[in-house]
């Protein structure tokens, strides 16, 4: 039965809304009455809302599908504090009535109250040399609110975290992740965080940027308490430095090979180095010496013409010649 004929049927999403952070009797969550729940429908092509209600005084809420699509996403958001929260992704096969995970929102405090976001790991990807001598590096990092209050930034200068990058590095572009490109800000040899972070659950920060050709090491910062430090490098004969080391081989992903590391816990101020082995001979970093070969030749083939015997062309008939005749 195709997505119109589905849509013919009773498709509802129900469930529940509650505020967090020890409030209710005995620290358990208390329900959110009154609050707006929105249903969401997600495909390939596009994104929207598709039905909102208020919930009632148990945080319940109901949701209808107007028209079921089998291969969409479906997902409810909870707006509350000027912070959206989200459910789990739901895929609904059939009509009826499909619960949705509940959903926790939190009171919020600003960025200067409160214990510190905490770095609970650290994903480095580093690709293999490329043409020009640059290298891409992917990072994943995980972030995790230990407070019972959602950390939003006090302004547009205190973010709510912040973390150092290698140093000279270009290009740094924000990917995907629980924070858009609009909440992430590069400052000098720094990432900063302006997007909420709740507690309760991981978020997760994506960025890439490139290494510099003449760079031979990648010196990683540790700049706060880091649980744990995963690397994943493409070039296997790359060197890894660092006090507490673990090698676990090389794994395949996605048709190509890294060599894989674990580091941590760390300490602020340990030091962990990549050794970037230098790219062979690569004919497009020697653009200089082409252009010298190139007029080289040019000067050669101008001093052989000027050497040429005049004989050749002198002992032709010029145009006077024919005239007098």
């Amino acid at each position: 039965m195709g997505p119109a004929g589905l849509g013919a049927q009773r498709v509802v999403v129900s469930g529940t809304v509650s505020i967090g952070g020890g409030e209710g009797a005995g620290g358990r969550p208390r329900p959110l009455a009154g609050g707006w729940a929105v249903l969401h429908q997600v495909t390939m092509a596009r994104a929207g809302p598709v039905d909102s209600a208020r919930t009632d005084a148990s945080g319940r809420y109901r949701l209808r599908v107007p028209q079921l699509d089998t291969t969409a996403q479906y997902l409810v958001s909870a707006m509350y504090m000027g912070v959206a929260y989200f459910s789990e992704p739901l895929r609904i096969r059939v009509p009826g009535t499909t619960r949705a995970g509940p959903i926790v929102v939190y009171d919020t405090v600003s960025s200067t109250h409160g214990p510190p976001i905490h770095l609970r790991r650290r994903l480095v990807t580093v690709a293999r040399v490329k043409r020009d001598g640059t290298r891409d590096v992917l990072e994943i990092l995980e972030l995790a609110n230990r407070g019972s209050h959602t950390r939003i930034a006090a302004d547009t200068v205190r973010p709510v975290w912040a973390g150092a990058i290698p140093a000279g590095v270009l290009q740094l572009r924000v990917g995907e992740g629980d924070f858009s490109a609009d909440a992430v800000a590069r400052r000098g040899d720094s990432v900063a965080v302006f997007g909420p972070v709740p507690p309760g659950v991981l978020r997760q920060l994506t960025y890439n940027y490139v290494v510099p050709a003449d760079q031979t090491t990648l010196s990683l910062p540790v700049d706060q308490p880091t649980d744990e430090v995963d690397l994943l490098l493409e070039d296997t004969t790359a060197r890894v430095v660092s006090g507490a080391l673990e090698s676990l081989g090389v794994e395949p992903i996605e048709q190509r090979r890294f060599a894989r590391y674990r580091i941590g816990p760390l300490a602020t101020g340990a030091r962990v180095t990549v050794g970037l082995p230098r790219p062979g001979f690569q004919v497009q970093r020697q653009w200089w010496i082409i252009v010298v070969l190139a007029g080289l030749a040019m000067l050669w083939a101008l001093v052989v013409a000027l050497k040429r015997k005049p004989s050749a062309i002198s002992h032709r008939p010029s145009v006077s010649a024919f005239a007098d005749g």
